[in-house]
């Protein structure tokens, strides 16, 4: 339901206001139907709040920009309250001398806001936020305003990440976090906070990342941070490995079509230092296990969401392939809630691209606390469930700004099926079969070059796709989770309905849905199912069905039955979803821009969802 919303703080020297406005400009990905910002010139709070877009700047103060000595400001997606002024963010206390900007559900809002309505609070929107700033207000009796602010946190259930100016004192941000990320980043003269390090980077690359139950005080000539029971707390200074550059379009029309065309190197980082030619294995330095302990699995349960759900299930396959090890995938948002049983010699691995997705943390704290070793696949570094799970293997993808995941999903299957080569050669896997498949690996980022050459051929695809309201995708085995998640794609980005579907499964109801207005998008470029998937074409073929296959190259029987083919390089069938991948994300970018869609800012939808 609820998506990320976007904060960003400012405290020190020249254009605060238009500080704040690029900073949450650089938070837009994130999605939002509202936006707001509070500065101060140390005599008044001055508050701008709007619906919509930042798109023609709206900012006006009655405060020149040279006075204010920072502020905070915000992009909300509604959750408690429809998108409108009052409801966005930042919100006041009574005085009109405090003011709030949070990220989050407050779970006992209702609860406080009674409480706060029958001490003479009043009201002014529909928002759960609304109570912190009146808390914070009710706390504060004039001398000890991180007193106030530290009570008050202390009273909120559920997620928060909360940033607080006051008049009274100036050159100050209080900002305190649980369950919502918050980092901050110190430049000489000056301190930057936002829910994003890429809103950081153009400042600094050297952060803080604050942890559940801490707060800090952020001051042009540093920060102090405390814990919820008042004691002082020590951060580490992290550096973030990615520049500026990341977080630009560069030139091309949306980053949703710059992330598809990166795969080639992403890919290629994902591999890094981690292929160990001389055992035909793979190895990674933040396992936490040693290899008798690894070797001793006799489970993996995979927790994750959405696109990183999709590459869970390739995993399974993997792992039960290559590694012989019974695997489940979870969805992580019901795992916390279904009869759970973790076997002793179970290891679950939590699958999150921006390693703050709320079921995914909430089913990590879970696993633990029922005793299982748990292992974090992130792209994010220092990121919630990366830091909890302290171990696990990063992506090194680069920041992902588009909404739709693309190079972290590709990311994500190059690392589970390294994953899978190391556990099969602990297990027995031949020497000569890990070799192999090392091979096959150190090819496919030329080959995912060889794919985006080809999309021609998918823009052909995508002008006859545009024109209907359904798709099916099918495939089997490897291909169909990836079925399944170029579904997924088209609907996020172009609101084209689409199901994924095992293709033996049409015979079994869908194959109902099949007339001519029915494009089907066949994934057909593993050897093993060949003569199976021929089998399902024909079917299709033969009641009017408009077929569209990805297919493997010299593949001349499947071009002879579908209206319209993209070949892929040849490759190993487990790797072969990699490959595959590429046309169908080219696919649905193709259909959401014939259709004149927003494809890096699809509605309703977030880069992460970090509440549940």
């Amino acid at each position: 339901m609820p998506a990320m919303c976007g904060i960003f703080g400012y405290v020190g020297q020249g254009d605060v206001v238009g500080i704040l406005a690029e900073g949450i400009r650089r938070l837009e990905y994130r999605g939002y139907d509202s936006w707001g910002m509070a500065v101060s010139d140390g005599k008044e709070l001055f508050v701008v709040r709007r619906p919509g877009r930042l798109d023609a700047l709206e900012v006006r103060f009655h405060t020149e920009p040279a006075t204010c000595w920072g502020g905070i400001a915000h992009t909300r997606w509604a959750t408690h309250g429809e998108p409108s002024e009052q409801n966005a963010h930042p919100h006041l206390d009574m005085s009109g001398r405090i003011a709030i900007v949070h990220n989050g559900i407050i779970e006992n809002h209702e609860r406080l806001r009674e409480r706060l309505r029958r001490e003479g609070c009043v009201f002014r929107s529909e928002t759960d936020s609304e109570v912190i700033a009146h808390l914070i207000g009710k706390f504060y009796d004039g001398t000890n305003l991180r007193t106030a602010f530290m009570d008050a946190l202390r009273l909120l259930q559920g997620a928060y990440a909360v940033a607080m100016v006051c008049v009274d004192e100036p050159n100050t941000i209080y900002a305190g976090r649980d369950s919502s990320p918050l980092v901050v980043g110190r430049v000489e003269g000056s301190v930057v906070l936002a829910s994003d390090a890429g809103a950081i980077v153009p400042f600094t690359r050297d952060v803080v990342y604050l942890a559940d139950g801490e707060f800090a005080a952020l001051r042009p000539d540093g920060m102090r941070v405390w814990n919820l029971h008042d004691l002082p707390v020590e951060k580490e200074v992290q550096r973030i490995a990615f520049d500026v550059g990341s977080v630009q379009r560069g030139g091309y029309d949306h980053f949703m079509l710059k992330e598809i065309l990166e795969q080639p190197h992403t890919i290629e980082d994902a591999m890094r230092g981690r292929l160990f030619r001389g055992e035909g294995t793979a190895r990674f330095g933040g396992l936490g296990l040693t290899e008798n302990e690894l070797r001793e699995i006799r489970q993996i349960r995979i927790l994750a969401c959405g696109t990183s759900w999709h590459a869970g299930l390739i995993g399974r396959y993997l792992f039960e392939e290559l590694a012989q090890i019974p695997t489940v995938v979870d969805y992580a948002a019901e795992f916390r809630y279904a009869s759970r049983m973790l076997d002793p010699g179970t290891l679950v691995l939590a699958i999150s691209q921006s390693g703050e997705t709320a079921d995914t943390l909430a089913a990590v704290r879970e696993a633990m606390h029922l005793g299982a070793r748990v292992l974090g696949i992130c792209n994010v570094v220092g990121s919630t469930i990366a830091r909890e799970c302290g171990q696990g293997i990063y992506l090194h993808a680069g920041p992902e700004i588009g909404v739709a995941s693309t190079k972290a999903f590709t990311s994500q299957l190059t690392v589970l099926a390294l994953l899978a080569l190391y556990l099969g050669r602990l297990r027995g896997m031949s020497l000569g079969y890990g070799l192999r498949f090392l091979d096959a690996l150190e090819e496919i980022p030329q080959q995912v070059q060889e794919v985006l050459e080809r999309a021609d051929r998918v823009l052909e695809i995508a002008r006859e796709v545009a024109l209907r309201e359904n798709v099916l995708y099918i495939g089997r085995l490897y291909e169909y989770p990836l079925a399944l998640e170029g579904a997924l794609k088209l609907k996020e980005i172009s609101y084209v309905h689409a199901e994924g579907i095992p293709a033996a499964e049409l015979k079994h109801g869908p194959i109902a849905l099949i007339d001519r207005d029915m494009p089907v998008v066949v994934l057909a470029a593993q050897s093993a199912i060949l003569a199976k998937m021929k089998s399902n074409v024909q079917e299709i073929r033969s009641r009017g069905g408009r077929i569209f296959a990805v297919v493997r190259d010299g593949c001349r029987e499947f071009s002879k039955l579908a209206e319209r083919s993209i070949p892929i390089p040849a490759t190993l069938d487990p790797l072969v979803p990699i490959l595959a991948a590429i046309p169908l994300q080219l696919l649905a970018y193709y259909v959401a821009v014939q259709r004149g869609c927003d494809v890096d800012r699809p509605r309703n939808l977030a880069k992460s969802v970090t509440v549940e």
